[in-house]
């Protein structure tokens, strides 16, 4: 049995979130594609595939890197977990190559189909790979999309840390990953008028380039001429930090140490006391 190095293991938690945000994508893109391109199914269709996908990316890459699959839960966790800083920027890179690859994929699986759609490879299925303001149809700016950027991913962070949190209430039975997949389909369900719920820069930023380099000449642009694709970047990035922040302040810091009940405080001896 080949031993695990420590280069060997930094290179096993690369490969797992590549294999990760892969899935993600393959399922997101690919469901996109068929309700856009293909008119099957609708928007109910398309979150709870979003959310499925996270639920399968984190099963298959939660053992051996803990499975982030999003650059703005891996920024949260550096600066609020311990998350080693030198790791961001592999992590991030791997996860934007993993959609990046699942984009190209959906984009060749479904050639006939967009074409079919959309010969000239518009605005009408770029959104297949990559989020517009008001969802390319309503009336939202650049600015409204980062703040329901921000917000989407604050709220998605946020819960990401309770679920997790072994020191709070987190599901058992290796349930974490479900539940985060059902959070995904909620902030889809709530929150995808204004942006499309990126909330994951990597979501976003692979597969837009994924499309631009496949004929999608329009892929960095909005609807409205503008350069869009720094929001679902941004937006989420800030909006991660800010929801870690929220947890820490508001629930991190009153939860009971490891063999202390709830609503125990420590007496000076360092015993609990009801």
């Amino acid at each position: 049995m080949a031993q695990r190095t420590p280069t060997r293991g930094f290179v096993g938690e690369l490969s797992a979130e590549f294999l990760g945000t892969m899935i993600l994508i393959l399922f997101g893109c690919g469901v996109v594609a068929q309700v856009v391109a293909a008119g099957i199914g609708d928007h109910d269709s398309i979150a709870w595939a979003w959310g499925f996908g996270v639920t399968l990316g984190v099963y298959v890459a939660a053992r051996i890197s803990g499975a982030h699959i999003n650059p703005a839960v891996t920024v949260a966790l550096a600066c609020f977990k311990g998350f080693p800083w030198k790791k961001v920027l592999p992590y991030v890179v791997a996860q934007t190559a993993g959609a990046f690859v699942a984009a190209l994929l959906v984009r060749w699986n479904y050639t006939e189909v967009l074409a079919q759609a959309d010969p000239g490879h518009t605005f009408k299925t770029q959104i297949v790979f990559s989020t517009l303001p008001g969802n390319g149809v309503l009336p939202v700016s650049e600015f409204g999309a980062l703040r329901d950027q921000i917000i989407g991913t604050g709220i998605l962070v946020l819960v990401i840390f309770a679920v997790t949190d072994l020191l709070n209430a987190p599901p058992g039975a290796n349930m974490a990953p479900l539940i985060i997949g059902f959070l995904v389909v909620a902030i889809g369900m709530a929150w995808g008028a204004d942006a499309g719920y990126a909330i994951n820069p990597a979501r976003d930023f692979g597969p837009r380039l994924a499309s631009y380099i496949t004929g999608y000449g329009t892929a960095w642009r909005d609807q409205y001429g503008n350069f869009y694709w720094w929001v679902p970047i941004v937006g989420p990035l800030i909006g991660g930090v800010i929801g870690a922040a929220v947890y820490k302040l508001f629930i991190s810091t009153f939860l009971p140490v490891l063999g202390q009940e709830p609503g125990e405080l420590p007496s000076p001896e360092g015993e609990t006391t009801g």
